[in-house]
């Protein structure tokens, strides 16, 4: 039969159904694939804590939603306009998220009375479709039995009904690569290498996979495909890469570029220990990795691994860090580079460990005894981690102090495509140990003597020298007790105390001066609104700053990856603007640092709701803020916002 062919410059699909329905595995195929096509896209994977949620529940859906189109996108998007749902749970589950006219595609097979009862329903939803009080009238609603459909595909493969069932999602995954023109040979050589060693059930995949692609091509049912042009990008070698994928491929970078080994001492936690995972793959660039018993042992190890010369790394999420606290401020006295990447989550305590969060960032300011402080990295996008991995390494390194970086569950396991950067392009990163002694005192018997003395400082940088333990004539001793100045002995001297206090602080604060200037997106130059952000919340901001200006409206933006120090030029970009609006995904940690630091009014968008924030609200904040400011009436509900929310 014929089909019409329509043009779209994005969509947002959305794959939910039970966590044993391998709804991560098809997002993820689907992703692949519109990265191989050459699509701009952003993603966002949803799934329940617990290893095997209750099968059938609201609690045990598990979601994937990617955004892609055919122009430069920031976020996975904030409403679906296709919804994949596998059971009632998964389409009760998300049926809220869904704009008016909104599709679904739904398996009829498992809408029984029992999973219906288990979904909350009273009634099947499904009945009555075409009736005025449907309760899925709003919506273009396509019923097919995928799972009874996928079992006769496959039958010729002698599996059980259950296995047989299992390749359902690769049926839906094949019917969505037909509706959007997704390339399929990547898709059939993953299954081909994944279930090489199981003929039965590589052979059932990959047959599932094509016959929903057949499905969509010969049935009544979908009579429309979709097409989305690549999106234009600039020259280069692109892939697909999660945040942690490209965290680690970062670490790598960092300890080829410092010439130093990578150590890594980590405890596995979601949602970090995916770095654990990859990083345990590269020995071959000089990566070890450690899986200690607990959080203190990892980054007691990886602290070790510094002292020892290599550049030491621990990974965690936000309740290993409270763990590691103590360890973390040994480093500080001891001021040798380490590397502390939390991963945050929802909390307080185990709190929410597959949602995401960025709460932490009070703790990782001031989480630690004493005046114990670190610099603090954050990455904006997946993609950035790895550039982000770098510049801790480079901080930590040379101004020989621990660095946190602050990633999240979202950048976690998000992906976008990465532009992969040619090796020149990277710093060069040099640990200039001490090779020799650095300090002439006078013997008892007036002689002078050379000595090794581990806190003299560099100049430009404060850091202390760095001497690899067993070079002759460089021994010395380091430890979590005060140390006196230069020298480095234990001293409970109050004013030495007070002296390297202040002189820590100051080290920490004399990383500003080689930080770039800040980049303000001002396009007129005469916004009154700064909208200021850091880590995963660009995206979202980015999206609701291009549909205010879309409207018609003018504000300006500001991300921070620096967050202590702040930029030095940040004070003073903060005093152009009559108002500032700080987003934030926890209850408005930067916004109190901001109005401390720089007595300025920093008005919060707060949301911990354990996703991130949507483009669509937080672009209706920025234009009352905007009205507020202008002394205008801002009509949010005007056609280029509505068009823009409504996607």
């Amino acid at each position: 039969m014929s089909k019409q062919v329509k043009q779209l410059d994005r969509v947002i699909i959305r794959f939910a159904g039970d966590s044993g329905d391998g709804m991560q595995l098809t997002g993820d195929r689907f992703t692949q694939e519109s990265a191989v096509f050459g699509n701009d896209l952003v993603t966002l994977p949803n799934f329940p804590a617990e290893i095997r949620a209750p099968q059938g529940t609201l609690p045990g859906v598990s979601s994937f939603q990617v955004h892609f189109a055919d122009h430069d996108i920031l976020t996975a998007g904030d409403a679906p306009d296709v919804l994949v749902a596998m059971n009632p749970a998964a389409l009760k589950a998300n049926l809220g998220d869904l704009p008016k006219g909104a599709a679904i595609i739904v398996d009829t097979h498992d809408f029984t009375g029992r999973n219906l009862t288990k979904a909350g329903y009273d009634a099947n939803p499904l009945d009555g479709l075409g009736d005025a009080g449907s309760p899925l009238g709003e919506f273009s609603v396509h019923p097919v039995d995928l799972t009874g459909m996928t079992v006769e595909a496959v039958k010729e493969f002698g599996l059980s009904r259950k296995d047989a069932a299992r390749a359902k999602n690769m049926f839906a995954l094949g019917l969505l690569s037909w509706m959007y023109g997704r390339p399929i040979e990547s898709t059939i050589s993953f299954l081909q290498k994944r279930f090489a060693k199981v003929a039965d059930i590589r052979d059932a995949n990959i047959t599932a996979f094509k016959a929903g692609w057949n499905f969509g091509e010969t049935t009544e049912t979908f009579v429309v495909q979709y097409e989305i042009k690549p999106a234009p990008m600039s020259a280069g070698t692109y892939r697909n890469i999660t945040g942690n994928l490209a965290l680690s491929y970062g670490l790598v970078a960092a300890g080829v570029q410092s010439g130093l080994p990578v150590f890594l001492g980590s405890y596995p936690i979601t949602p970090a220990s995916d770095i654990l995972h990859e990083l345990s793959k590269h020995k071959a660039f000089g990566v070890t990795t450690l899986q200690a018993e607990d959080e203190i042992a990892g980054v007691g190890a990886a602290i070790g691994a510094s002292f020892a010369g290599s550049l030491g790394v621990t990974t965690t999420s936000g309740p290993g860090i409270a763990l590691k606290s103590e360890a973390i401020g040994l480093a500080v006295m001891t001021e040798l580079p380490l590397l502390v990447i939390d991963v945050q989550r929802g909390g307080p305590s185990t709190g929410l460990p597959t949602k995401t969060e960025q709460a932490d960032l009070l703790q990782a300011m001031f989480g630690r005894n004493g005046e114990a402080p670190v610099p603090i990295v954050a990455p904006q996008s997946p993609g950035d981690c790895f550039d982000a991995a770098i510049e801790a390494a480079r901080i930590a390194i040379t101004y020989r102090t621990p660095v946190m970086l602050l990633s999240d569950g979202y950048l976690a396991n998000g992906s976008e495509p990465w532009r992969i950067p040619e090796i020149d392009d990277l710093p060069v990163i040099d640990p200039k140990f001490a090779t020799e002694r650095n300090q002439t005192v006078t013997a008892k018997d007036g002689s002078d003597v050379e000595e090794y003395w581990p806190y003299l400082r560099d100049e430009e940088t404060l850091a202390r020298p760095w001497a690899i333990p067993g070079t002759p004539g460089l021994e010395h001793r380091i430890g979590g007790l005060e140390k006196g100045d230069g020298h480095g002995n234990i001293s409970y001297d109050p004013a030495n105390h007070d002296l390297m206090v202040r002189t820590r602080q100051a080290k920490v604060d004399r990383i500003a001066e080689s930080l770039p200037p800040l980049v303000v997106d001002d396009p007129s130059g005469e916004a009154k609104v700064l909208v200021i952000g850091w880590g995963s919340t660009y995206g979202p901001i980015g999206a609701g700053c291009r549909r205010v200006r879309k409207a018609g409206y003018q504000v300006a933006q500001v991300h921070l990856r620096h967050l202590n120090p702040f930029p030095k030029d940040l004070g003073e970009i903060l005093k152009r603007y009559d108002k500032v609006l700080c987003p934030e995904m926890n209850l408005g940690q930067l916004s109190l640092l901001l109005r401390g630091k720089y007595l300025v009014d920093a008005i919060g968008y707060n949301q911990v709701n354990g996703m991130p924030i949507k483009a669509a609200s937080l672009a209706e904040a920025i234009g009352g803020l905007v009205a507020e400011a202008e002394g205008i009436t801002v009509d949010l509900t005007s056609s280029p916002i509505a068009e823009e929310a409504s996607k």
